[in-house]
């Protein structure tokens, strides 16, 4: 059965045609009886010779020289004697059938549901003789098998049910093969009622539909749930249009509803649920007349949305749970008068819930979780048969006494509004409810004191975790007789939890006070612990204790213990191995001051099969050894001080976590510890290991999903054969002293995400060939020596390598050289903001996926000038350091792209050219490194727009001009850009070039910019005085004194007018230098007034994008236009 659904016995609950005929033919099967003289001879003797056969079975009355037709199960014909009706449904029946079973041949009805007849199949011959035979019952009795072919011989048989759901197992029991359904039909025409649910019979859309169509044209009720159906439903069904039950669940049709089924007029059922369904589903289903049972659960890609209901509608059950409904809960939903279970529940609902559902007065079952839903919940209606209530995980909000401070739900069981933003202090009257059980309000935004209530509850579930509650826990919750579950951690209570005030739950198994302000009280009297109720389950997380309580000595029931993030001193006692005994699977003691575990390591053999935590304490001396076979081993973080002992693996057969990581361990790495072949994860990092990488820890023989070794001070290459079938998530060398070449046995690793191999002595060039591995989420390479060019060459098929999952990319500190390659930035689409990454994932690794246990990958990187550790990754964290290498070139325009981008750093490189606009787009960008390269030009305006911008550095390059305010700009200090000698102004001390202090009256003048509008009666006027100009210059420029002459002469010209022209003398700036040195014989300035580049050339004046520049080279003044 599919995970998800349930199936319920008796399958089908409404009362079908089938159950109606049984019903008429034993009510006058039993007037027959009465007048009956009894059975006959030879019938009664197949009775019992039936009833040896049986290896097991209640047929107390089945006694030789007794009436057979006075036995439980039989039923007699009134005239004939003969015996027409068998019914030996869930008497516990298992053994053989002996053919005796067929010398009844005037049975009518047969039926043998619901026993326990596992491993035999259904008997092959003797069928023929039943030709009488209308009703057939074989389901859930554990037949397997071939159906036989004699059942199709019973031409009169109007019902057949073959369903096979009595075991456990998945594999279907029995199948239609040979024959297949087809064949199987043929002479079963008759045929009104058709139940074959879990039968494999393997066919197509067309085959299965085409053999029903010709066959069985009058067939009302069709059940084929869990079939081994496939594709699509074949329109040759449509021609069945007196079908009242359809049930194709959990198939794999992966097609649309078909649009015929709405001229299914006589249908009231309709089960499609897990059956891969998509596209939308046709509304006027929901508006058949008949139809009392819809279902079309587990469907993730079926679309669809509610209709308008009307008054006459006859639903009684509407599921469309785990689908892709969506859209408003209409108002008309409360014409639904017949409704009983309503379940939408992890669909794509929005808006409020309408008040008109508790109009709803039949309504049993309410499951509106896992959508969209705002609003307030509306007020119940009295009185209500209402027994559950789910609507959690939404965003339903509002004080609780008005969602749900009415008394008339008086058959409540379950009510689950867990995870959504209810407020406001709970109500009183919910504890009072008579026959509620579950109360589920966890992870809302509840306030106020808990209420004190006087009148009895059969509540035994009470999660009230992860609120606001406050105040001190009523001594009226402990009163609650039946309360086995207890949660109220995550809260704001005040106060002292005594431990005695829990005497009186008797059931309690479940009690979590975890980090609930609330401290934890033992009595010193150990009397009344024996007496204490059997507890499985205790978190006393941060709870402020200081011992461990002494009555868990008497607790032997107990299976998780967690007394995690206290301040529990002094050693662990040796008798916390014997609690539960041996029935502790989960102890956490981590996070706790304890310095040494008591008694000899040998004595940790007591439980097994565990989860031990002992990370985050003082703990001193060798590693203690565990408990045998544990499955989580966590001693990180600690004071051990040993080698790893070689016979550590004995302990590890099923251990899937081993984690010795930040304590003081030396020595080599145990090459025994590859016989622990059931580790996911292995953690030795941050301690003092030397030598080289046992190679079996990357062969064929591990299972590892993290190996993280980094911060010791291993030795050697890393191991080249790597298992062709990695299964490598997590590699984390940083930190040793590994040299040589990376195993491109690595590209093996398909599901690699974090590959951190910082900070070694590794040889190679850039490893492109990585990028073929399409998880890959971290790359770090930081402070190797690593070399030569990094690019995206293709491989011999034409594909390029892209890197396009890659968050994290760290090739600093290395060699690598050429200019940075364009189409890689490009191709990062991971650090785009159209990537879809939810804030709150994490790169990590579930090693307990039934559990909550999770590996968070820890990586070293520099951000903001500083080297820190990340634990707990989030995906949306994306970085790119390529900084201290010999890059050159231009930065590329496409790194604007990389939009979510958080960390740049391209410092300490020989890039050129001026920084792109587009590094303005980068939004998200929270530090920003360019500095000691030989950059250039201006600073882009752009750059203010990075509202997030707390780290700068634009320092020791050749930029220019006046820095940008506004923005972040204004909290950078002079280190962001010093090194600049041509920047000024704030925060810099060197402040940008003034206009010359001009004369008095021309103070008071307004002053205009120069119009760039060109004066074309100045330019006629001009063209003439030119012509003549141009003789005078042509004579000039071949004639050496003449120059001298004339340079001369414009230098005096300008010297006296260029300030009536707003030109300001800047000599003695020592430039000329600088231009001497450029091969162009210009530079690039700016101009504050007009924030525009523009050219200086030597003795010419030049207008450029309306400046007016003019230099001499050889002399030592330039004149600025201001």
């Amino acid at each position: 059965m599919p995970a998800g659904r349930s199936h319920t016995s008796p399958a089908h609950p409404l009362p079908s045609a089938s159950m109606i005929s049984t019903y008429l033919t034993l009510l006058s099967l039993f007037f027959y009886i009465v007048f009956a003289s009894g059975c006959l001879p030879d019938e009664r003797s197949a009775l019992l010779q039936l009833k040896k056969g049986f290896s097991f079975s209640k047929l107390e009355s089945w006694q030789p020289n007794t009436n057979c037709c006075q036995w439980g199960g039989v039923l007699c014909d009134g005239g004939s004697g003969n015996v027409v009706h068998l019914d030996l449904s869930s008497q516990n029946i298992s053994g053989n059938i002996s053919s005796s079973l067929f010398n009844l041949t005037s049975l009518r009805v047969l039926n043998l549901a619901f026993n326990l007849f596992y491993g035999n199949p259904i008997p092959s011959y003797g069928w023929e003789k039943l030709g009488n035979l209308t009703h057939l019952n074989l389901s859930n009795s554990g037949f397997e098998g071939q159906v036989p072919i004699g059942i199709s011989r019973l031409s009169n048989l109007v019902s057949l049910d073959l369903s096979a759901y009595a075991s456990a197992s998945v594999t279907p029991l029995l199948e239609l093969r040979d024959p297949d359904l087809g064949a199987f039909l043929q002479g079963i025409s008759n045929l009104r009622v058709l139940y074959l649910d879990g039968v494999n019979i393997s066919a197509s859309g067309e085959e299965w539909c085409g053999a029903l169509a010709r066959s069985t044209p009058e067939l009302q009720e069709l059940s084929l749930e869990d079939c081994s159906l496939s594709g699509g439903i074949g329109i040759s069904l449509s021609k069945l249009r007196s079908l009242s039950v359809i049930d194709l669940a959990g198939n794999s049709l992966n097609t649309t509803v078909p649009d015929f089924f709405v001229n299914f007029t006589s249908l009231s059922v309709l089960r499609l649920g897990y059956c891969g369904l998509e596209g939308f589903f046709p509304k006027d289903i929901f508006q058949l007349k008949n139809l009392t049972i819809l279902d079309v659960s587990i469907n993730p890609m079926l679309s669809g949305s509610l209709p308008d209901f009307t008054m006459d509608n006859a639903l009684e059950s509407l599921v469309l749970s785990h689908s892709n409904f969506s859209g408003f809960l209409p108002d008309t939903i409360g014409n639904l008068k017949s409704l009983k279970i309503l379940k939408f529940s992890n669909c794509r609902f929005y808006g409020k819930i309408p008040y008109s559902i508790w109009n709803l007065t039949q309504l049993m079952r309410l499951d509106l979780s896992s959508n969209n839903l705002t609003g307030l919940i509306p007020p119940f209606q009295s009185p209500s048969s209402v027994v559950e209530i789910i609507v959690a995980q939404n965003q339903i909000s509002g004080p609780t006494a008005t969602g749900y401070g009415v008394r008339g739900l008086q058959k409540l069981t379950e009510l689950d509004l867990h995870s959504n933003s209810l407020s406001g202090p709970i109500p009183e009257t919910l504890f009072n409810l008579p026959q509620l059980q579950t109360l589920l309000l966890w992870q809302n935004q509840l306030s106020g004191e808990l209420p004190v209530f006087s009148e009895a509850s059969l509540l035994n579930i009470i999660d009230l975790s992860d609120n606001k509650l406050q105040g001190k826990i009523p001594m009226s919750l402990f009163r609650l007789a039946g309360l086995e579950f207890l949660s109220l951690s995550n809260n704001n209570f005040t106060g002292f939890f005594q431990l005695n005030s829990i005497l009186i739950l008797k059931n309690l198994s479940y009690l979590d006070l975890s980090d609930s302000g609330l401290s934890f009280i033992e009595e010193d009297d150990s009397s009344s612990f024996s007496s204490f109720p059997k507890i499985a389950t205790l978190k006393l997380v941060a709870c402020n204790l200081t011992k461990i309580p002494l009555f868990l000595m008497y607790q032997d029931q107990i299976t998780t213990l967690d007394l995690s993030d206290n301040s529990i001193t002094g050693n662990i006692p040796g008798w916390i191995w014997s609690v539960g005994k041996g029935n502790l699977i989960n102890l956490n003691l981590s996070c706790n001051l304890f310095t040494y575990v008591e008694g000899p390591s040998f004595n940790f053999s007591t439980a097994s099969s565990m989860i031990l935590d002992l990370h985050s304490n003082k703990l001193q001396g060798p590693i203690p050894l565990p408990p045998p076979n544990p499955i989580v081993l966590d001693y990180s973080d600690n004071k051990f001080s040993s080698s790893i002992p070689n016979n550590l693996s004995f302990y590890l057969n099923f251990t899937m976590f081993l984690s010795l990581a930040r304590n003081n361990l030396s020595g080599e790495i145990p090459h025994s510890l590859c016989n622990a072949t059931n580790l996911f994860v292995l953690d030795l990092s941050n301690n003092d290991l030397t030598g080289a990488i046992p190679p079996c820890l990357m062969g064929n023989g591990m299972n590892l999903n993290v190996l993280s070794l980094g911060k010791n001070r291993l030795q050697g290459s890393i191991p080249q054969q790597i298992r062709e079938k990695c299964n490598f998530q997590t590699i984390n060398f940083n930190g040793n002293r590994l040299e040589g070449r990376l195993p491109r046995a690595l590209v093996n690793c398909h599901a690699l995400e974090v590959l951190d191999l910082g900070n070694n002595e590794l040889t190679d060039t850039f490893p492109n060939w990585l990028g073929n591995i399409s998880s890959l989420l971290i790359l770090i390479l930081r402070s190797n020596k690593f070399y030569g060019p990094v690019s995206l060459p293709t491989n011999s098929h034409g594909k390029i390598y892209t890197f396009q999952e890659l968050r994290i990319f760290d090739i600093s500190s290395n060699k690598f050289s050429g200019s940075l390659c364009a189409e890689c930035f490009s191709d990062f689409k991971a650090m785009k903001k159209s990537n879809k990454d939810s804030a709150q994932s994490v790169v990590g690794f579930y090693y307990l996926k039934f559990n909550t246990n999770y590996y968070h990958d820890m990586i070293t990187i520099t951000s903001k000038g500083f080297q820190m550790n990340l634990q707990k990754i989030l995906n949306m964290y994306k970085s790119i350091d390529f900084s201290n290498n010999n890059f050159d070139g231009e930065i590329p325009a496409s790194i604007g792209n990389l939009d979510s981008l958080y960390l740049l750093n391209l410092s300490r490189n020989a890039l050129i050219g001026p920084i792109p606009h587009q590094l303005g787009y980068l939004t998200q960008l929270e530090s920003l490194d360019l500095s000691k390269n030989h950059l250039s030009g201006e600073i882009p305006m752009g750059l203010t727009n990075l509202t997030f911008l707390s780290v700068l550095n634009l320092a020791y390059n050749n930029l220019v001009g006046k820095i940008p305010e506004g923005g972040q700009f204004s909290t950078f200090s002079n280190a962001s850009f010093e090194g600049n000698e041509d920047l000024c102004g704030n925060p810099l001390t060197i402040p940008c070039r003034k206009p010359n202090a001009e004369s008095p009256s021309a103070s008071n003048k307004p002053v205009s910019r120069v119009s760039t509008e060109p004066s074309w009666e100045y330019i006629f006027t001009g063209m003439g005085f030119g012509g003549g100009l141009a003789m005078l210059i042509g004579s000039l420029m071949v004639w050496e004194e003449g120059r001298k002459w004339q340079d001369n002469w414009i230098d005096d010209m300008l010297e006296t007018l260029a300030p009536l022209s707003r030109l300001r003398n800047t000599c003695g700036d020592g430039r000329v230098s600088d231009v001497e040195g450029r091969e162009d014989g210009y530079e690039e300035m700016f101009d504050a007034g007009t924030r525009r580049k523009f050219c200086v050339y030597c003795t010419k004046l030049v207008f450029f994008e309306d400046v007016m520049k003019i230099q001499y080279i050889s002399c030592e003044c330039h004149l600025d236009e201001r």
